[in-house]
């Protein structure tokens, strides 16, 4: 058997099943974790999304985790937030769920963190458990190192329902007397994020019209990417008919969110940010706000007007969450739609996100456009993809050129000029080089934009 190192990629693993991603490579990574943890019968959260896939992946890895010895608690169908939540809040030494999240149905894989829910990222384990699965499939077939357990005395499995523990510790930063009757339309793809919406707006004083509740790993609808236009087309248009006050997706495995004003219109994530910070920030003045440096400068000067301490960090959770423990770091957003919180273990947070706009809409009786319009001052292309041949090359050839304006290189490139910037990376997830462009107007921001993406075309 032969297994495709490009699995493993910075965040986490994942490909398609079941040429890539199948039961026995989900059973290999179960076994090269519970070395990984170097734990003596570790205790590790198993989670998996609905897509058709994970209950197969699910039971092999399980079965891996248990043969070398370690503990499997099951919390079954869950979200990654909820995955998170279960190892940090009840102590446990690891876990995983079983996920692609956004990808189309034909993928899966997996996400893995060690104790208090750190991911394991390629320069924190990934690559050790990488270099696990690919030993064991030498001709010796054994894994390297002692054992942490007597010989064939297997771990077990714990079944342990936590979704009422996950809603109570999320109800605990809304207020919910704040909350007045609003309309909401929100749209979980027929995604996992579904048992959590459907529950937890029971206790929440708002007319919910739920779009594609159904799990179906399918995904019949639509793919469960919010950030591909085309998945809000009947999100946006419920928002229009029902006349609603905001509509909210989510994606595959519920750790993104992303919203709609009353009109229809998308909000892009780094201005729900901006509006966030500002609310944090006038009850808790002097925090450290951090975003990825795709997002708009409106956000650092948003954060610096408040009172707040703004920190820009590199694209990717698990980096995010680093830099946040590090610095002690109350809130961070991304522009992906991703946002975290450090009383949520620094970890994904939307329902933190989606109270604190009900909480100002109900307050202020505003429409949620008119609450975003002030952060609504510069000009920003979105992300823009490109497959080259050489990534490498082109960010070298794009520094040269542009040579004269601020450079860091913190993630890729970003180069900063007086009005306007831009920022090209290599994508983590994909093998694609990734473009951003904002600008203080729109003729700056299209003509850059057309003159950086023919240099590209170009080399």
């Amino acid at each position: 058997m032969k297994i495709n190192p490009g699995l493993f990629r910075a965040y986490d693993i994942r490909g398609l099943y079941p040429q890539e991603i199948n039961n026995k490579v989900a059973y290999l990574i179960g076994e090269a974790l519970v070395r990984f943890l170097k734990k003596r019968r570790p205790k590790i959260v198993v989670a998996r999304d609905n897509r058709l896939s994970s209950p197969l992946l699910h039971k092999s890895f399980v079965q891996g985790i248990i043969e070398k010895g370690a503990n499997v608690v099951d919390i079954g169908l869950a979200t990654t937030p909820m995955l998170y939540f279960a190892v940090a809040h009840y102590k446990f030494e690891g876990g995983v769920i079983i996920t692609a999240s956004h990808n189309p149905p034909r993928y899966n894989g997996f996400k893995l963190v060690k104790e208090k829910s750190i991911p394991i990222n390629e320069k924190t384990g990934l690559k050790e458990i990488k270099n696990l699965v690919l030993k064991r499939l030498q001709p010796t077939g054994h894994l390297p190192g002692k054992l942490l357990f007597k010989k064939n005395k297997k771990g077990k499995i714990i079944k342990k329902k936590i979704l009422k523990d996950y809603l109570n510790f999320v109800l605990k930063n809304a207020d919910l007397k704040k909350i007045k009757s609003l309309k909401i339309v929100i749209d979980t793809a027929n995604g996992v994020g579904g048992i959590v919406v459907s529950r937890i707006f029971k206790k929440i004083p708002c007319k919910v019209y739920h779009l594609f509740p159904e799990l179906d790993g399918n995904f019949p609808n639509h793919l469960p990417d919010p950030l591909i236009k085309a998945n809000l087309k009947k999100l946006k248009q419920e928002v229009k008919r029902r006349k609603a006050n905001l509509g909210i997706a989510f994606d595959g495995d519920g750790d993104r969110i992303i919203f709609v004003d009353e009109k229809g219109k998308e909000i892009s994530a780094d201005l729900i940010c901006a509006l966030v910070v500002n609310l944090i920030l006038k009850v808790r003045p002097g925090e450290k706000i951090l975003c990825d440096l795709r997002s708009s400068n409106i956000i650092e000067e948003v954060v610096l007007k408040a009172g707040g301490i703004p920190v820009r960090g590199r694209v990717g959770h698990s980096f995010i969450k680093e830099k946040m423990r590090k610095d002690n770091i109350f809130f961070a957003g991304e522009f992906s739609g991703h946002y975290y919180l450090k009383k949520h273990y620094f970890c994904e947070s939307p329902f933190f996100v989606l109270f604190k706009i009900l909480e100002e809409l109900s307050k202020t009786k505003k429409k949620l456009s008119h609450l975003i319009e002030p952060f609504k001052k510069y000009y920003h292309s979105g992300e823009i993809n490109f497959k080259v041949e050489n990534e490498k090359r082109v960010i070298e050839k794009l520094e040269k050129k542009y040579s004269r304006g601020r450079i860091s290189q913190l993630d890729g490139l970003r180069v900063d000029f007086g009005n306007w910037w831009f920022n090209i990376r290599s994508s983590h997830t994909e093998p694609v080089l990734r473009l951003v462009i904002e600008a203080k107007t729109k003729k700056i921001m299209e003509e850059k934009k057309k003159e950086i993406v023919s240099l590209i075309k170009k080399l």
